[in-house]
């Protein structure tokens, strides 16, 4: 008797259902678990850096216009940016709706500071003093800053590079090849990290937060909807097809709370299933995932307002500008860093005069639950851009994107 074999986002899917059941019935001891999770996510940090990077060149390489891959370059950008100060509008306007700061009981007794902020700290940060450094230290941002570097002199070289170009092309292949090993362990990571989240955070933390958790949930349900849009508009697809074959990523995602985790999937869905261009999976979804916070940017905003109204603290037109300038400085500097939200959120709040640490340590609570949503809207933001930026670009192929392909590479 044949046995079909599941897709891997199934897999992952009832693994995260068993680690809720298996989190509610063995409670603290689910710590014993968690060192299995930490491992998958370990190999996934081993692997991401050369991920990244190579991937990048050989996307950039594989332009051989210079002008075509500074239009794709700029659209990308420009769309990234967008979607960010996008989402903040919608975390702003949500807490603006549903109010989840009035009747918040924020800690007091805290040594309240206000740190100083200026945008160029954020962008010497973008260039490493060493790119072997930024490497060894996991540094995404800068790590892509290389390499797009390196890309766009690969690309200046012409034929000379075409060695070059090759050796980077089997290298991303060879990296690419790990990576797939890697990912079938994903369903068990997945158990073990959602049992440990389950068991060591129950849901008490939810209740005194609740509102702000549903204002949250709402805000992410809408920038999601809003990708749809943007691909319908934009990319002139039907979104039903992204929306459907974007569980795989998408659950990796729910599970590990981690970009960096998601990235290698997202890539092979969007290239396998999504039918973008190597030329976008390679160079648009990494810098995506290095720059394109959209869960982050709409956390950011929704409790900066949420703090000001337990604060009693009336928000000027002004503030909600400079809101959404930090907040969108912040997200994408926030890439990458675990808890970016508890990293970046003194810098949002001391630009408006607001304290901070008080109002941090009132969400530390609810951070890791939240932190699963933010990662799933983020993810599925970066693969909403590549996939609208290819097809203006004319590069999608659309057979693929509206095939019903149930067999993919990373089937197991």
């Amino acid at each position: 008797m044949h046995i079909p074999k599941r897709p891997l986002w199934q897999k992952v899917v009832l693994g995260l259902l068993l680690g809720i059941i298996t989190g509610f019935v063995m409670g603290p001891h689910t710590v014993y678990l968690k060192p299995f999770g930490d491992l998958f996510l370990r190999l996934i940090q081993m692997i991401v850096v050369p991920l990244v990077f190579f991937s990048i060149i050989n996307g950039l390489g594989s332009i051989k216009n210079a002008q075509k891959l500074g239009r794709i370059g700029i659209k990308a950008a420009g769309a990234y940016i967008l979607c960010t100060m996008f989402a903040i509008v919608i975390g702003i306007g949500s807490a603006l709706i549903f109010k989840p700061g009035i009747g918040l009981s924020i800690p007091t007794g805290v040594n309240e500071k206000i740190l100083p902020f200026h945008p160029l700290d954020m962008l010497m940060k973008i260039v490493p003093e060493n790119a072997i450094g930024a490497m060894a230290n996991g540094k995404i941002l800068q790590v892509v800053f290389f390499a797009i570097f390196c890309g766009i002199t690969l690309v200046s070289m012409g034929e000379k590079a075409n060695k070059i170009h090759r050796a980077v092309r089997e290298l991303t292949d060879f990296v690419l090849a790990m990576v797939r090993i890697i990912v079938l362990f994903s369903p068990v990571a997945a158990f073990c990290l959602m049992a440990w989240c389950v068991g060591s955070q129950g849901t008490g933390v939810l209740l005194g937060l609740s509102k702000l958790v549903m204002t949250g949930l709402f805000a992410f349900l809408a920038q999601y909807l809003i990708f749809g849009a943007m691909i319908k508009y934009f990319g002139k697809l039907s979104p039903l097809p992204f929306y459907k074959k974007s569980f795989e990523y998408q659950a990796m995602a729910l599970s590990t709370s981690s970009t960096k985790a998601s990235l290698p999937i997202t890539m092979s869905v969007c290239r396998e299933k999504l039918g973008v261009s190597e030329v976008s999976s390679s160079f648009l979804l990494p810098l995506g995932a290095s720059i394109n916070m959209d869960g982050l940017a709409i956390y950011l905003g929704l409790c900066v307002v949420a703090f000001a109204q337990a604060m009693g603290h009336v928000l000027s037109l002004s503030d909600y500008g400079v809101i959404i300038f930090t907040a969108t400085l912040g997200s994408i500097g926030g890439a990458g860093i675990p808890r970016a939200a508890i990293a970046m959120m003194p810098i949002v709040l001391s630009a408006i005069n607001l304290p901070h640490e008080a109002a941090i340590a009132l969400i530390l609570g609810i951070d890791s639950f939240m932190d699963i949503f933010r990662t799933t809207i983020s993810i599925t933001g970066d693969a909403a851009v590549t996939l609208t930026v290819d097809s203006m670009e004319g590069m999608h192929n659309a057979d693929i994107y509206y095939s019903d392909n149930k067999t993919t590479a990373l089937a197991a």
